[in-house]
């Protein structure tokens, strides 16, 4: 099981007018993607990143059946969930950004569509919804148009497109406003392109 470790930077959650959950990949480190964070907020935001315990969310694919990835997907959601809970006693979901790569992208939107609701945005780099196949009586609730952005490769070794396509469809049918990228072979990476549309149309960067 996880247990609770949160790395933070940026404005004093108290003091933020936004905020930002960042997801790291396997391997990684909370650390490792609070890097990211440069590239896409202010000095307004709380910017906050989960550490998994052996720096792996769950053991195996996320496209796995979900009981071979138990208790560690069930606990990594509820890691996510609890962040989400304790920074909206501070600052409003719609104001509350979940940006994830790889495996940290699964558990955004995973995460995210289990509790639907009116995020500020949603950007997964590489991933798409966990399980075998995609249970819809898993997810609750409705974006409310939320922004979604998911780039992806259409040969990523790790999450098959069909997967990224699935989850744009599943997504909007909860109210979602998805943007699916695909990129003609994108090593297992985040571009520069993506960088850029999501400061455009996510953060409403120039």
């Amino acid at each position: 099981m996880h247990t609770y470790q949160i790395v933070d930077q940026g404005k004093p959650l108290k003091q933020a007018a936004k905020a930002l959950i960042l997801l790291h990949g396997r391997g990684s480190t909370a650390r490792d993607i609070l890097s990211l964070a440069d590239m896409f907020a202010d000095d307004s935001f709380y910017i906050a990143a989960p550490q998994a315990s052996r720096q792996s969310w769950y053991p195996y694919s996320f496209m796995e059946e979900e009981a071979q990835n138990e208790p560690w997907l069930t606990s990594a959601i509820e890691t996510v969930k609890k962040l989400i809970e304790e920074i909206a006693t501070h600052i409003p979901k719609d104001q509350i950004y979940l940006m994830g790569f790889s495996q940290g992208a699964c558990l955004a939107l995973e995460t995210s569509a289990r509790y639907a609701t009116n995020y500020g945005g949603i950007v997964a780099f590489t991933g798409g919804l966990i399980g075998k196949t995609l249970d819809e009586k898993k997810y609750q609730g409705n974006f409310a148009e939320t922004r979604v952005f998911i780039g992806t490769s259409d040969q990523d070794p790790h999450v098959p497109l069909v997967r990224s396509e699935q989850s744009k469809t599943l997504m909007e049918k909860m109210g979602a406003n998805v943007t699916l990228k695909v990129y003609a072979g994108m090593a297992h990476t985040i571009n520069q392109d993506e960088i850029d549309w999501v400061r455009k149309f996510i953060f409403k960067k120039i």
